[in-house]
């Protein structure tokens, strides 16, 4: 892939950017026309939960009894209830800002072609030592298949991308491709895992705070958004995010952002978010880890 970067700094997104990203279920609330502000464009629309796994729900439970008279009499009898099952994480909008190669913002940006895009450590621009603030943020992702019991798939690729804790998102804040902190590519393990370091997204006007990330089949493929088979966004826990939120002078801004809106009324996740939402605590290194696992049909 032919790659090129030199960072800039970032400034507010410009109004005139934001246009309506490709159509899918969750879009159809039409929340782009209604919310009325630039930052609350940031991601609009998106999709509700598709399918289980091929075999809907299995769910196996055993029992067992044994009896050991080697040195005595003893009897033990044990239940365990185990899943093979998962669900199809919900198709969401890309929102106007992936920078994927896709038409969006009136820009066809695509950061996937740059060279360093491939990283896990995103606090910066490619080629910048110079790190967005912020709280600092491990979120671990494990990618399953809901074809075959749930099995982790590896080799994938997933582009993780969200806005600085003022609410603002790289190329798209300065119309600059070089400007591309907070977003980043890498493939899955043999556990189908990755983990990016970044920071806790900010709450901007009209959406709870969120990250978006696309799948894509290889990491070879991972170049442009033609290639992706599942575009959907992380939630995280409301408590925890306002904790920080208000124990961090820089989120002074999403500390009244997140007052005004809930998950029943964000234009996203307003149909729920049990396939999407992320565990979140505090780490010893002063910042705070998040995970998910979610599913495709692969």
């Amino acid at each position: 892939m032919a790659r090129l970067s030199a960072p800039i700094a970032p400034t507010q997104t410009p109004a005139a950017l934001v246009v309506a990203t490709p159509a899918n279920r969750r879009f159809a609330l039409s929340a782009l026309g209604s919310l009325g502000m630039a930052t609350l464009l940031g991601c609009g629309g998106g999709g509700d939960t598709e399918a289980t796994d091929s075999t809907g729900t299995d769910t196996g439970t055993g029992t067992g009894t044994g009896t050991d008279t080697s040195t005595g009499t003893g009897t033990g009898t044990g239940t365990g209830t185990g899943t093979t099952t998962c669900s199809v994480v919900p198709e969401e909008t890309a929102g106007p800002y992936p920078a994927d190669g896709s038409s969006a913002s009136n820009s066809t940006y695509n950061v996937l072609a740059l060279s360093g895009i491939v990283r896990s450590d995103i606090r910066s621009s490619i080629g910048s030592s110079s790190q967005v603030s912020g709280v600092p943020l491990s979120i671990t992702i494990t990618l399953t298949n809901t074809q075959a019991s749930c099995a982790p798939l590896a080799g994938y690729a997933i582009y993780l991308w969200h806005c600085t804790q003022d609410g603002n998102y790289s190329v798209y804040s300065s119309n600059n491709i070089a400007d591309n902190y907070l977003r980043g590519v890498q493939a899955t393990d043999a556990n189908g895992t990755v983990t990016f370091t970044t920071i806790v997204p900010g709450c901007y006007a009209g959406r709870m705070p969120h990250m978006h990330l696309e799948v894509y089949p290889t990491l070879a493929s991972a170049n442009n958004a033609r290639n992706k088979v599942k575009t959907t966004q992380l939630a995280f826990p409301t408590s925890v995010l306002s904790s920080i939120y208000n124990s961090n002078a820089g989120y002074s801004a999403s500390v009244r952002n997140l007052a005004a809106i809930t998950f029943a009324t964000d234009n996203v996740f307003s149909d729920g978010t049990d396939l999407e939402m992320t565990t979140l605590q505090a780490n010893s290194g002063g910042g705070y880890a998040a995970s998910i696992a979610i599913s495709i049909a692969a």
